[in-house]
């Protein structure tokens, strides 16, 4: 399905660019990570300092895959310097299940980036940007509660009892899409990282069928699903690509270039620099001359996002992020 959003991306004479993540943006604005996870305007001043900082069509919500576990009853930890991360197991049984709370969107900190995302939107006013929530997929979610490797292992032993979790995990989350799409957002980036450890044929059974089910219901021409999945190789392609989300992005075990012969001109692609090798791993030198390495390779293809493999790092330093906006500027500069 095309929307507003991959509209603008194919009709773009320039290459884009849409990093993932708004976390370095905190050292523009003094504020730490587990302060931006629990008050909106913290998140929405550190997304909005980053895009003054680096301007592009793009404004983003956080990503925080520990969001949609604590509603169901997760615990979280939050460590300075450090994203939030699920602590133990919440279901390590079927009886477990029936003791769940049942979470209502806008319990605990679903309630953060949905007026995030309010507050871009009213920021951006009429300028042609595209504001972006961010959600975790089903199967990851069951990974949060029920242990990603304990998960894994519950499709072999006891599918119908992982496919029982699934619908739990995709009830909810569409709801919660639903409800970004309510206060505005152009879009979500839906990151589905757990499916990556999968064989193409678990995937397909146990990942893309629910991802597919909140796609169809909610993508609109106004409000575009953006699949990520920073573990899919290759070889997981043509089973994730009957989502349906209207974009997906790659994390850096995807051959871009491959990936890319496969599709057709108007399927978009994203990716895959890996945040920490190139990020936060390389010099200055070393982000430009990879960002210009992976443009070059995927010079003939429009329907081509360069950005990170994954979310960037809250110390991903900032010289770092603007060597890679560099090189896109004179890639595009020099292919006008």
């Amino acid at each position: 399905m095309q929307t507003h959003l991959t509209n603008f991306i194919l009709a773009s004479r320039q290459r884009l660019a849409i990093p993932i993540g708004i976390y370095p943006g905190l050292q523009l604005t003094g504020k730490s990570v587990p302060q931006a996870a629990n008050d909106p305007m913290i998140q929405a001043n550190a997304s909005t300092a980053l895009h003054q900082r680096f301007p592009s069509p793009f404004l983003q919500t956080a990503m925080d895959l520990s969001i949609e576990a604590e509603a169901f009853g997760a615990q979280v930890r939050f460590d300075e310097g450090e994203v939030p991360t699920i602590v133990g197991r919440l279901i390590t049984s079927r009886e477990d299940v029936g003791k769940l709370f049942a979470p209502k969107v806008g319990h605990k900190r679903t309630m953060i980036p949905l007026p995030v995302v309010s507050e871009l939107k009213e920021r951006v006013g009429n300028e042609p940007k595209f504001v972006l929530g961010g959600m975790i997929g089903p199967f990851s979610l069951v990974g949060r509660m029920f242990g990603v490797s304990e998960s894994l292992a519950l499709t072999r032993e006891d599918p119908d009892f992982a496919t029982d979790l699934l619908k739990l995990a995709t009830n909810f989350l569409m709801r919660y899409a639903e409800a970004f799409r309510g206060v505005g957002a152009d879009g979500v980036i839906m990151a589905e990282p757990a499916a990556g450890l999968m064989s193409p044929k678990s995937l397909a059974k146990f990942s893309t069928p629910y991802v597919g089910q909140i796609v169809s219901a909610l993508q609109t021409e106004e409000f575009t699903f953006i699949y990520h999945n920073c573990g899919a190789k290759l070889v997981h392609l043509e089973e994730i690509l009957k989502d349906g989300a209207a974009i997906h992005h790659f994390g850096k075990p995807m051959d871009i270039g491959a990936a890319l012969q496969q599709v057709d001109s108007q399927t978009i692609l994203a990716g895959n620099l890996d945040p920490a090798e190139v990020f936060v791993g390389a010099t200055t030198e070393g982000v430009y001359q990879r960002t210009t390495e992976l443009l070059n390779a995927t010079a003939g293809y429009r329907n081509f996002l360069i950005s990170s493999g994954c979310d960037l790092p809250p110390n991903l330093p900032l010289i770092n992020l603007e060597a890679f906006y560099q090189a896109v500027a004179d890639f595009n500069e020099e292919s006008a």
